[in-house]
């Protein structure tokens, strides 16, 4: 027995000779500068803001907090990440030796031609083991399966933190296109007002014979089709508080609103960091790279199939008549050491690694993928914050113009200078004017949350977040 324990501790020793490949990280080369950022790059970058020191809207704010209490996927992400914690503990068992017992009772009465000695009569027997069986990793392969499991539950953790930045960042798209159709529908409502204040004015120029009945009907028809916009903007508003609630994990009903946003109150420059430091920030990078490590194990797992495994088994007990005599003079065990291996399989051993390598090389590109779109959604946000912000000049141009137009078109008509179809054309100029306005803005702050999100933002910070969920213990 000392002969096959030194045995088995030498095999153990050995463990360390695994015919798995060694993982590297695929070589990616970054580009020196993210695509519509100007200037030399900094190590300073967006993602390194909490999101609650982002955004100034406490109200904004209080729902990021709801939602990332509440939110189905993100209590799905949770619980994903203890299904694999509970995975790899799993795996991590297999190092240890296994132990198991067994106990039974029975009593029986043999034939006196059988067993001539017995007479006949009843016999009880009891009997108890424990065994012990052990599988020694000489190639390396539980060592594997423990590596590919402990990856996979890294690749949740940073699936859940994928899950949490999207969360941040839909949570305050969604908010800022409410607080847009909001806007919308004070400017629509203001702009009925206008309309029905010079249709009313015309119906009493029309009863006293200045005005026709045409500038009275084109002031009518440009009132109701201001009008008609009203119910159809209330209506987005009530679908969009829905898709919010739905966010927030709560029934449909009414959002709360908070002060006004401007794009002026958020970080005032967007440094993007180093493009090389997106790597270790992006989760579904970070994720993508944690699976290309359980492929490259699993490679190694099916490699060690080929070889012969060490297995080391005992057994401790007794069989005996009488309950005390179980361990005294009824007392046996056994040891043993055991080799198995494969001869001849069909090819199914050759067959399992060739899709542990397809598997593995599927892996590395998405991993690549992963890395290149990255890049591509920093840029695209980058060249969009900048475009956007151009537009949103140009169109608070075009509608302070149009602003202007009215008043001098109105002071015209007023001293007899225009006709009413200048007043009409100038204001239906201007309300498609301020709705776009508002629009722009509410696009560069959704380009500013996709911005944050594509930096891989608060990749600092999330461990130090009060709001994080935590799974609650099962029943």
């Amino acid at each position: 027995m000392k002969r096959l324990m030194i045995l088995g501790f030498l095999l153990f020793n050995v463990v360390g000779c695994s015919v798995g490949p060694h993982y590297q990280r695929p070589v990616v080369m970054p580009p020196a500068n993210f695509r519509g950022l100007e200037g030399q790059p900094s190590s300073e970058s967006l993602a390194d803001t909490a999101w609650w020191d982002l955004f100034t809207d406490d109200q904004l704010k209080s729902l990021i907090d709801e939602a990332l209490r509440n939110n189905y996927d993100m209590r799905i992400a949770v619980w994903r990440v203890e299904e694999a914690r509970a995975q790899a503990g799993i795996s991590r068992s297999q190092f240890y030796p296994q132990i198991d017992y067994s106990a039974t009772i029975s009593r029986a009465r043999q034939s006196i031609y059988v067993a001539p000695a017995a007479k006949g009569k009843a016999a009880t027997a009891y009997q108890a083991d424990v065994g012990v069986s052990w599988e020694i990793d000489l190639w390396g392969r539980i060592r594997q399966l423990n590596e590919a499991a402990r990856a996979q539950y890294l690749a949740t953790e940073e699936a859940h933190r994928g899950v949490r930045l999207s969360l941040v960042a839909e949570v305050s798209r969604e908010y800022f296109q409410l607080r847009d159709l909001d806007h919308e529908l004070e400017i629509t409502r203001r702009t009925h007002i206008a309309f029905n204040e010079t249709y009313e004015l015309f119906e009493r120029r029309l009863e006293e014979g200045i005005a026709s009945g045409l500038e009275t009907s084109r002031a009518q028809a440009a009132r109701d089709s201001v009008a008609a916009s009203i119910p159809e903007i209330e209506r987005q508003i009530a679908a969009q508080e829905n898709q919010l609630s739905l966010l927030l994990g709560r029934a449909p009903g009414p959002i709360q609103r908070g002060s006004a946003i401007s794009i002026a109150h958020l970080i005032p420059t967007i440094p993007a960091g180093l493009p090389s430091l997106l790597l270790e920030r992006r989760p579904d990078v970070r994720q993508a790279e944690q699976l290309l490590v359980a492929a490259n194990a699993n490679v190694g797992v099916a490699k060690a199939s080929f070889f012969p495994a060490v297995s080391l088994t005992g057994l401790f007990g007794g069989t005996s008549p009488e309950v005390d005599e179980l361990f005294g003079n009824g007392k046996s065990w056994s040891i043993s050491a055991g080799l198995f291996g494969p001869i001849f399989q069909g090819g199914r051993l050759k067959r399992q690694h060739e899709v542990a390598v397809a598997q593995w090389e599927q892996a590395k590109i998405e991993y690549e993928l992963a890395v290149n779109n990255a890049f591509a959604e920093v840029a695209t946000s980058l060249v969009a914050n900048q475009k956007i912000a151009e537009a949103e000049v140009w169109i608070a141009k075009e509608v302070a113009a149009y602003r202007e137009a009215v008043m001098l078109v109105n002071e015209r008509y007023l001293a007899g200078l225009s006709n009413y179809f200048e007043v009409l054309d100038a204001m239906q100029q201007l309300y498609p004017a301020e709705i776009a306005l508002s629009q722009v803005h509410r696009e560069r702050l959704v380009n500013f949350s996709q911005l944050y999100k594509a930096l891989g933002g608060g990749w600092q910070t999330q461990q130090q977040s009060q709001t994080q969920p935590t799974a609650s213990r099962a029943p």
